[in-house]
């Protein structure tokens, strides 16, 4: 098969049709107007193909989806289409890194001599993987959802505070990450990154946390609970510093008011957290007055440190934590 054989099958066997309609003719067949049709390209992450055919009869499908939500009227045209933007920024993402992911897997079939070319073990792998990842993928959509909503009645029934809510924020960061990626291959400095975010996001879900998002050298997460926050940070610093094949980790915490807005977070408390952990030692975590107020003398050593100019905050005196040796965790009886 060639080259270009394979491409069009690969395509097909992730797309399951061939791309022979405009975006004219799929707005035309969804009953959705050609401006709304390109709007909603666009909010996907679509680029306007003009009137070369780049769209198959799923678009169709798509299109009348959103038509008909137009039609009935219970969201507004912003709301549908700041869902459909969350949608796709969101999934481009999880495109990239499923097919950066697979590419180790594809060079190993092809050096192993399972497959002939790259292109021919993708093949494969969207032949017999792709149906079970659809299936996997619908039902973590569904459990996040689920766990979303319960995190949103949580909240409260007041309406303003459906738009706020206190919790505690981390930041995670690398020490010396910059000038360590001058002396690393990409595919070491890919490594590394992939194990620094991966051990953080087991840390932190394990408390019940979340993480909101990864930025290479930083990992931004949430807690509800003040004490669980703190746990996480000095769980994420005795599991990240003490490798050597990690640089070491400094988490500044800060707890208060943010608004969570298309999955990410906002409001002082983040700012605050991520310059807490620049001005941190490295394998160290930091607190504001917030967060220290709710963790115990009994469980944490706590020391005020001399004030220092953070941006944006004046003069702040971080506190430093730390697990006390002696403290011995309540245990629960199980009957």
């Amino acid at each position: 098969m060639s080259r270009s054989d394979l491409r069009d099958e690969l395509a097909r066997l992730i797309l399951h049709e061939g791309m022979d309609l405009t975006g004219e003719q799929v707005a035309e067949q969804a009953g959705l107007d050609l401006d709304r049709a390109e709007r909603l390209w666009r909010s996907l992450g679509f680029a306007d193909s003009g009137d070369v055919p780049a769209y198959g009869e799923h678009d169709v499908a798509a299109a009348r989806l959103v038509a008909a939500a137009f039609d009935e009227g219970l969201l507004e045209e912003r709301t549908i289409f700041r869902m459909t933007r969350a949608l796709g920024q969101t999934l481009a993402r999880l495109a990239d890194w499923e097919v950066q992911t697979i590419v180790d897997q594809v060079e190993a079939d092809v050096d192993a001599g399972r497959a002939s070319s790259r292109l021919e073990s993708a093949v494969a792998i969207a032949e017999h993987v792709a149906p079970g990842f659809d299936r996997l993928l619908l039902y973590a959509w569904r459990r996040h959802l689920a766990a979303a909503a319960g995190r949103l009645e949580a909240l409260g029934a007041v309406d303003a505070e459906l738009l706020s809510t206190t919790m505690s924020i981390g930041f995670a960061d690398l020490s010396r990450f910059t000038a360590m990626t001058n002396t690393l291959s990409d595919v070491r400095l890919g490594e590394l990154v992939e194990n620094f975010e991966t051990r953080c996001t087991d840390v932190v879900t394990s408390r019940d946390g979340r993480v909101i998002k990864a930025l290479g050298d930083a990992v931004l997460f949430v807690n509800p609970d003040p004490r669980e926050a703190t746990l996480t940070a000095l769980e994420l610093v005795a599991n990240i510093g003490s490798r050597d094949d990690l640089p070491d980790v400094r988490v500044g915490l800060a707890t208060g008011s943010v608004i969570s807005r298309l999955g990410d977070v906002f409001g002082p408390p983040v700012n605050l957290a991520a310059r807490l952990s620049h001005v941190a030692r490295s394998n160290r975590v930091l607190v504001d007055d917030a967060t220290a107020a709710d963790l115990t003398d009994e469980e944490f050593e706590m020391r005020t440190l001399p004030p220092r100019p953070l941006r944006g905050f004046g003069n702040v005196s971080p506190i430093t934590v730390s697990r006390r040796r002696a403290f011995r965790p309540r245990t629960v009886r199980r009957w």
